[in-house]
């Protein structure tokens, strides 16, 4: 199976578990603050995990021949944080359920601009670095000597862990707001349609350009990295002085458990 068609098949799953988590609007109204607080803090801990295990590390590994080896991992990793501060400036969206829209949007505009679709935008920029890490881990499987199947298999699945509960962020709050149940989860799943493209795209980069692997790896680190910091630790945060360390355990939880795939099956 070649590596693009496996970096789609990767995108469906996790598309697939967004979906899942979307659907439990139809058994749920709303989600306890500590819940989300400790879900949000998991999906958090997965995503570092595997930024530094399944991204940088090989990064690392390709850049220890080159002649500066330090600057493919930094310089793949700032631009892959400058590509997400640019979308986060560009994009009109919401970064929490409580805000006004960013991004150049007047508080006029937001009578013409749903608010379901600025959420729906915000959990889709999150998931373009996403779909792009595990279709760059497939596309450099053969090439860098830790980047395995079972490697980009194991991202899959941590990412696909974390997708459940951003997909019940989305549609619980929309159903919350007053939408039918099947809008919230027509907007909740949709949220995650873009990660089979941006898999196909990285697997694409990362098998025609061997060259710039070290870039691509660091890039979609560098941009998950940046959502963790920007928006889910944050949003994980919101109210911690009322809910304890949810937020907090939820995060160790998390990157204890990508840990344990990755050196399981990686």
């Amino acid at each position: 199976m070649s590596p693009i068609l496996m970096a789609f098949l990767g995108g469906l799953v996790t598309w697939g578990v967004t979906a899942a988590g979307a659907a439990m609007v139809f058994f749920f109204k709303e989600i306890k603050p500590k819940t989300l607080n400790l879900m949000l803090g998991f999906a958090s801990g997965i995503m570092l995990a595997a930024s530094f295990w399944s991204l940088l590390l090989p990064a690392l590994e390709l850049s220890v021949n080159s002649p500066v080896p330090w600057l493919p991992v930094v310089g793949g990793f700032g631009l892959g944080g400058l590509f997400l501060f640019g979308a986060d400036k560009f994009f009109p969206h919401v970064h929490h359920v409580e805000d006004e829209p960013r991004g150049g949007i007047s508080k006029k505009s937001r009578d013409t601009i749903r608010r379901s679709i600025l959420l729906v935008t915000a959990i889709t920029l999150h998931n373009i670095p996403e779909g792009l890490s595990y279709g760059v881990a497939f596309g450099s499987v053969g090439t860098v000597d830790k980047a395995t199947i079972a490697g980009a298999v194991t991202l899959v699945i941590g990412i696909a862990l974390q997708n459940f509960p951003e997909g019940a962020a989305v549609s619980i709050p929309l159903r919350r707001d007053g939408h039918s149940r099947l809008k919230s989860f027509f907007y909740g799943q949709a949220s995650g349609i873009v990660e089979p493209i941006a898999a196909v795209f990285g697997a694409l980069l990362a098998s025609s350009f061997r060259s710039i692997l070290p870039y691509a790896l660091s890039f979609a680190a560098g941009a998950m990295i940046f959502v963790v910091v920007e928006e889910l630790i944050p949003e994980a945060q919101n109210d911690s002085h009322l809910y304890g360390h949810a937020a907090t355990i939820g995060t160790l939880i998390g990157f204890m458990v990508m840990t344990t795939l990755d050196i399981a099956l990686g």
